[in-house]
């Protein structure tokens, strides 16, 4: 069975009140569905960054949060880690201000997930930067992962057209 490495967005929108804003509520409503229809099919782990920032913010939301990471295995920590991180954001894939979200793609590479799930668009999933991404990775010796968004496992919309 393929593992996918959730990242802390699909926690967030999965577990979030509905929003009013049209464009996050259907991240909200992928999240959810990917949770539902999908994540029996594949083995689920995640991070000690994802928990750490799920705990943060309003205590509520937090623990939703982690009700819904509990029983989700935790990758262990992997010192090199830091090293991937520091090669994505030196090479401008990333910003430092987003170093933790270099730390994630790092983790999940290197525990050799099959896939990253994320619904952060701007530094994970960025199709500007994915390209140069695998790149890296794969001269790193860590190809093979996939970064994506709920709605490509869940296949566009809803209807059959």
């Amino acid at each position: 069975m393929d593992t996918v490495y959730i990242e802390t967005s699909i926690v967030s929108h999965a577990t979030a009140w509905a929003n009013p804003d049209p464009a996050i509520a259907v991240l909200q409503a992928h999240a959810k569905r990917w949770m539902a229809e999908q994540r029996p099919l594949y083995d689920i782990v995640t991070s000690q960054l994802v928990i750490d920032e799920a705990s943060m913010g309003d205590p509520d939301a937090a623990e939703r949060r982690l009700k819904m990471l509990d029983g989700i295995p935790v990758l262990p920590a992997n010192p090199d880690a830091d090293l991937v991180a520091d090669q994505i954001v030196r090479r401008s894939m990333m910003p430092a201000s987003a170093r933790i979200d270099a730390l994630h793609v790092a983790t999940a590479a290197l525990a050799g997930v099959q896939y990253l799930l994320t619904q952060n668009c701007k530094h994970i999933a960025n199709a500007h930067e994915l390209p140069r991404l695998y790149r890296l990775l794969d001269e790193l010796g860590l190809s093979g992962m996939l970064i994506c968004t709920p709605i490509e496992f869940l296949g566009g919309n809803d209807d059959d057209t």
